[in-house]
This record gives C-alpha cells, sequence and structure tokens, in this order.
C-alpha cells in the first residue's frame, strides 16, 4: 500500500508540475516580441546580390528590404502565376520568380464555417513576408545572374497540378536561365532549374533554395512543442529555437541530402533537394529595418557548365499542413528522409506515432476522434484486462482486510517495526502483493502523455468534435461551472474555466478512489482526498480529448473494480 500511495503522489506531483509550468512560465503568445537591444547584423548577406566568402560563394540573404505595405498591396506590386489546386490557391511572383503566396483550402483560423483560411506564405513587402526563394550563385562576380529585380517570363498564366509552368530569363551575355515548376494535388512544388550556356566559356555555379521569413510569428509558447527553423541535417534532426538564432548567430552544417525549412505548430515550409546532393546547409538571422528576419537555405555543388551544355538542379518545396500520412508518402516517394519528424511527436515517438496510426485507423471506421478515443480505451482496456483483474483482486482483497490493519495499526502503534512485521505476515497468509494496485495506474501513464502528445501535435485532430458543445477536441472545454454553463451571460477567467467534462472527470476519479483502501496515514489521506479536485482544476486546461480520456477510463475501471469486489463479496 505503501508503494501504490507513493506512486499516487508522484504523478501527481508530475502533472501538477507539468500543468503549472504550462501555466505559470511557459511565455504568452506574442506577435514578435523585439529584443531589449537592436542586435547588429548578424550576416553580411542582407540583399539578394550573391555574396563571395573566402570559401567560395553563399547563399543571398532572400529579398532586399522594401517598404512594409498591406498584403493586398504587396501582392498587386508585381506580375504574378496564379497557384490553383484542390487544395491550395495562391500565385508566384514574376519579379524575383519567389513562390510566397500560399492560401490553404481547407483550414481555417477557427472552428467557424466563415473564418479566414490560413495563409502559410506571404509576400515580399507585406509585414510578415514569408516566401521561398530559388537560384544560382557563383565565385565570378562578372557574371549577370537573376536576382531579386528579374523579371522572369512565364510559359502559362496559371500553375495546376495537370500543368507545369516554366519561367525564362536571358541574361544578355550568353546564360539563359529556366526554371519549370510543377506542383502535385496536395503541398508540394517540384522545382528544376537550368541554365543553358552559350557564353563562348566554362561557367561555374552553385544552385540555392532558401526560405525567408520576417519577424518572428506568434507561436504556443509551450516547452514540449518546437516551433522554428529545423531539418534533418545528415541524417539526424536539427531544430533551433528563433531566440537562439537571434543570440548564438548562424548555425552552418554539411549534408547529403536531407531537408531543411521552417515550422509552426500545424503548418510547415520546407526544401528538400535531391537526395543525393552534397550540400551546405545553414540557419541564419539578422535585423534589417528593424525587423527580425530568420533564413534557412542550402547551397548545393558546383555545376561546370561547358560552352553549348546545359547544367541542372532539381529541389522540392513543401508548403502546407503537417499531415502525418501525407509526410510519410512523401519521404517514401521522394526519398526525404524522416520528413515525418517535422510534426513534434517527442522523445517517445516509437510510442506516440503508432498510437495516432491506431487512432487514425479507428476514425476511418468510426467517423469521429472523440468516438476512437473511447474505442480505444475499450481496446486498451481488454489487452490488459488480466493485468487488471489482478490488480484489482489484490486491492479488494486488501479493502476486505482493512479492519484487521486497523487493528494492527493500534495495536503495535508504538512499535513500527512489529506492525509492518504482522501486516507482511497478513499479506503473506492471504497471498496478496500490496504493490498490484499500482499496475493500472502504471499502465495508464504512457497512454496518458502518448494521447496528450497526439492531441498537442497533430493537426488531424486540430477543430476535431466530438458531440454536443466539444467541436474541438485539441482545445480545452469550452463551458465552465462558475457561468453556470453559459446559463450567467459572464465569461469568466481562464483559470475559472472548469467545463462539464472536467467535473466528470474529477467525479470518477472519486468514485474510484473511494473503491480503494483508504491509507492508514492521515496526511497521506488528505493527499488523496484533493487530488480529484487537484485533477479537475488543474486537467480543465488540458485538450478535451484527454479529459474525455481520463474519465471515461475512470468508468470502466470503476465497472471493472465494482464487479470484482461483488464476486469477493467486499
Amino acid at each position: 500500500m505503501n508503494e501504490q500511495r507513493n506512486l499516487w503522489v508522484a504523478i501527481a506531483s508530475a502533472v501538477v508540475i507539468l500543468i503549472g509550468w504550462q501555466f505559470f512560465f511557459a511565455p504568452e503568445p506574442d506577435m514578435q516580441v523585439r529584443e531589449a537591444q537592436v542586435r547588429e547584423q548578424l550576416d553580411a548577406n542582407g540583399t539578394n546580390t550573391p555574396q563571395v566568402s573566402a570559401g567560395g560563394p553563399s547563399v543571398p540573404g532572400g529579398q532586399l528590404a522594401v517598404p512594409t505595405v498591406q498584403r493586398e498591396d504587396a501582392l498587386a506590386k508585381s506580375p504574378r502565376i496564379a497557384i490553383d489546386t484542390p487544395r491550395i490557391e495562391g500565385s508566384i511572383r514574376l519579379v524575383g520568380g519567389v513562390i510566397d503566396d500560399i492560401q490553404l483550402q481547407d483550414y481555417r483560423e477557427t472552428e467557424e464555417p466563415d473564418s479566414p483560411l490560413i495563409h502559410v506564405l506571404n509576400p515580399t513587402g507585406s509585414s510578415d513576408a514569408y516566401f521561398a526563394e530559388f537560384g544560382w550563385v557563383g565565385a565570378d562576380k562578372s557574371l549577370n545572374l537573376p536576382n531579386s529585380d528579374t523579371q522572369w517570363t512565364a510559359s502559362a498564366d496559371t500553375l495546376t497540378p495537370d500543368s507545369p509552368i516554366t519561367l525564362s530569363w536571358d541574361n544578355g551575355a550568353g546564360l539563359t536561365f529556366k526554371r519549370e515548376i510543377a506542383i502535385d494535388e496536395n503541398y508540394l512544388f517540384t522545382v528544376n532549374q537550368s541554365v543553358e550556356n552559350n557564353s563562348g566559356g566554362d561557367v561555374t555555379l552553385y544552385p540555392y533554395g532558401l526560405i525567408s521569413r520576417k519577424n518572428k510569428p506568434q507561436t504556443a509558447g509551450f516547452y514540449i512543442l518546437h516551433e522554428g527553423p529545423l531539418g534533418v541535417i545528415d541524417g539526424t534532426l536539427t531544430e533551433i529555437d528563433y531566440d537562439d538564432l537571434a543570440d548564438d548567430g548562424a548555425v552552418e552544417k554539411k549534408t547529403t541530402g536531407g531537408w531543411l525549412g521552417i515550422t509552426d505548430k500545424y503548418w510547415l515550409v520546407a526544401l528538400a533537394p535531391s537526395s543525393d546532393e552534397e550540400l551546405t546547409t545553414r540557419f541564419s538571422h539578422h535585423v534589417a529595418e528593424n525587423a527580425d528576419k530568420y533564413q534557412t537555405d542550402y547551397l548545393g555543388a558546383a555545376r561546370t557548365i561547358a560552352n553549348g551544355s546545359e547544367g541542372k538542379a532539381e529541389t522540392r518545396l513543401f508548403a502546407g499542413a503537417k499531415e502525418v500520412t501525407l509526410l510519410d508518402t512523401y519521404a517514401e516517394d521522394y526519398g526525404i528522409k524522416n520528413f515525418d519528424l517535422a510534426i513534434d511527436f517527442g522523445w517517445f515517438y516509437f510510442l506516440t506515432k503508432p498510437f495516432f496510426l491506431f487512432l487514425q485507423y479507428l476514425y476511418h471506421l468510426v467517423g469521429n476522434f472523440g468516438v476512437s478515443i473511447l474505442v480505444i480505451t475499450v481496446i486498451i482496456k481488454a489487452i490488459m484486462f488480466p493485468l487488471a483483474n489482478k490488480s484489482y483482486k489484490s486491492m479488494s482483497a486488501m479493502k476486505k482486510l482493512q479492519p484487521q490493519i486497523t487493528q494492527m495499526r493500534e495495536q503495535f502503534k508504538d512499535d513500527r517495526q512489529r506492525q509492518q512485521q504482522e501486516m507482511m505476515a497478513l499479506y503473506k497468509r492471504e497471498k496478496i502483493n500490496p504493490a498490484s494496485g499500482c499496475l493500472p495506474i502504471l499502465v495508464q501513464i504512457p497512454v496518458f502523455f502518448a494521447l496528450y502528445k497526439v492531441l498537442f501535435v497533430s493537426i488531424e485532430m486540430r477543430h476535431a468534435p466530438f458531440f454536443g458543445w466539444i467541436q474541438d477536441l485539441s482545445a480545452p472545454d469550452p463551458t465552465s461551472l462558475f457561468n453556470l454553463f453559459g446559463l450567467i451571460p459572464w465569461d469568466p477567467p481562464q483559470m475559472l474555466m472548469i467545463g462539464i467534462w472536467p467535473l466528470i472527470m474529477g467525479i470518477t476519479m472519486y468514485l474510484q478512489q473511494k473503491l480503494n483502501p483508504a491509507p492508514a496515514d492521515p496526511t497521506q489521506a488528505k493527499i488523496m482526498m484533493f487530488l480529484p479536485f487537484i485533477f479537475t482544476f488543474m486537467l480543465a486546461s488540458f485538450p478535451a480529448g484527454l479529459v474525455i480520456y481520463w474519465a471515461w477510463n475512470n468508468l470502466l475501471s470503476i465497472a471493472q473494480q465494482r464487479y470484482i469486489m461483488y464476486k469477493m463479496g467486499v
């Protein structure tokens, strides 16, 4: 019994620490909190003019700084090629040839059907400019290469999954640049760059790709979720926080293949060059015109293009929602290694992802993620039924022996050693293992954290409804006891949002606790008595899907334990 009580206290402490950290210490979401001191420019490449370092050419720093304007005005400043697919609408800027306008057709800001659609990329010149750029750099400064002012010529007016487009530009000195851009039915662009050399001599060029983002976006601000620059470099996941990149400076690594980009909680923009391409990757930050600029880029291997021949380079750009099965498909079809790591399943990836995949399989059968959570709970209960039965039998037997245990404590209250010896002898005679009551709790812990992570990071759970007032399983229960669940026209503060499902969870936890043997120690008894109240209060801010799971698991446990107690005559 001591082991069981200690385990409960440890679990309660861990959950309280986890929730308390998020509630009190996690940074509030913000729209670009500026540093106290404006930093000096960390990266010399502040324009789109190719820069040459001692080690050779380097990737430019994205588009030139321009005055900030509204999104619509920024879109109107340059001729554009429309992007029209079943899941994306947007455009490609012909000046500079950048992909900087992506709107997702399947996702909105809130669960309201008329709320604004999600914009993943935003045009140069807007306050939250976010775009992808491709091109060539060379060590020869005299070469006239395309830059941010280059006016490309397009082969068509609209890019669709069935109709790729080709951008062309002639530098007037024998080099003709072409960029074929294709897109699939989802979120993947394929960009094939080529250079035709008729300059009369050999030319050495390096292909590059970059993703540039102006200002730090609004983030969830939780330690357990990475948002910012990331990539799989040389087979290893690299994650860099916005603030660390600004404080510590650029990070440069070499790799063969891999991918890199910038992630939000649910959205990803990433570059994936050919899997056999030797790359120099870089994550960088600099300040321009009082605005932070974050960039991820790669520089490919040199192409020495003889006169009369052609140099080529291929890369892919993902700009969309981090859907698990879609990322897995791209990883398999195009050799984008560990592309699914863009979803922050965390340290327990080996448990969390299979849990999600099974949950998604059940969703395809029942059509509701909330019902899927109920079903998977029943399945887990069924798998663990023999173990739980053994545990509940032991706990019921201990409850049956509670009068004898109480008598022993009174009889040997001044001799703790004798008291423990007599109790152990009693357990041995009755063939009871006092630690077996811990087993159901131990089973519940990994499931709890796996479900929490799935609800928190997977876009499939975003705005997924259950029934009634629960229209988003990834968000807290929106009702509150303190306005009588909406009957009083008052919006309580967040700390008082104790909804219906958290109350159900607390009540079931209390009822389950009453079935267990009561702790003899008064201090432990008080802690156990307050646990349902503490969990109700703290878990009210957790995703509703997690609270529903816990309440349902408690109900199943109560039914199973009560039945065993009935059979044992307790």
